[in-house]
C-alpha cells in the first residue's frame, strides 16, 4: 500500500492525538514517540491496498494502534485506554465524526447501498464487505460486516489478538455522535460477521 496523502493525514491525526496523551501521562514512553510514527509508516507500506475505501481511516487507525503496542511497553488494554482518551480529548475528532442527525440522514442511504454493492465485488482483498440494513422498529441503521479490514491487517501483521481492542472504539465513536450501538458478535471474537445496530440516543 502506498504511503500517500490520505494515509499520511490519518497517521498525523492519530499521532498528534496520542502524542499529547503520552507526553501528559506516560513519561517513560516519550522516547518511543518517533518510533511509533516510523512503525506506522512501515505497516502502511506492508499493508495490502484497499483503494479509496470508505473505511480507510479505520484501516489506518488499526495500523497506528499496532504501532503503539509494538513500540511501547504498554499492554494492549492500557494502550487501548490511552488511545480512547486521546480521541475523546481531540476536538477535531469530534467534529470529523459529526452527529446523529447527519449520520442517520436517509439521503445517505443510496450511497451506502452502492458501497454495499461495490464491496461485494471483492476488488481489494483486505477491504470490508458489508450489508447495509434499512431502519426498523428496533434500530435506525444497521450494518453486517462479513469481512473486516482491521481483522485482516492485524492477521497480516501477526497480531490478530489486537483487533478486539479496536472493536471497542466503535462504541466510543458512536457515543461521540450521540448514537447508541448494539452489537452481539464480531469477527475479531470468532463470529462469521459483525452485527452493528445504531439508534439515536433518547
Amino acid at each position: 500500500m502506498k504511503c500517500n496523502f490520505s494515509t499520511k493525514l490519518y497517521g498525523w491525526f492519530y499521532h498528534s492525538s496520542c502524542k499529547k496523551e503520552i507526553k501528559k501521562n506516560y513519561e517513560s514512553e516519550q522516547d518511543n514517540i518517533k518510533a511509533i510514527k516510523k512503525e506506522y509508516i512501515s505497516i502502511i507500506l506492508r499493508a495490502k491496498d484497499i483503494g479509496n475505501s470508505k473505511l480507510l481511516s479505520a484501516y489506518c487507525m488499526a495500523a497506528y494502534f499496532i504501532s503503539i503496542c509494538r513500540m511501547t511497553k504498554m499492554p494492549p488494554d492500557e494502550a487501548y485506554g490511552m488511545f480512547k482518551d486521546a480521541l475523546y480529548a481531540n476536538r477535531l475528532f469530534h467534529i470529523a465524526m459529526g452527529d446523529a442527525e447527519s449520520y442517520l440522514n436517509p439521503k445517505r442511504m443510496p450511497e451506502r447501498k452502492q458501497w454495499e454493492k461495490d464491496s461485494h465485488l471483492h476488488k481489494y482483498e483486505n477491504d470490508w464487505v458489508v450489508v447495509v440494513l434499512d431502519k426498523t422498529d428496533q434500530y435506525d441503521l444497521g450494518y453486517d460486516y462479513h469481512d473486516c479490514g482491521i481483522c485482516k491487517l492485524c492477521q497480516d501483521e501477526g497480531c490478530f489478538e489486537l483487533a478486539k481492542y479496536l472493536c471497542q472504539l466503535d462504541f466510543v465513536m458512536a457515543d461521540m455522535m450521540g448514537l447508541s450501538l448494539k452489537r452481539t458478535q464480531t469477527i475479531a471474537e470468532g463470529a462469521k460477521y459483525c452485527d452493528f445496530r445504531y439508534s439515536k440516543k433518547q
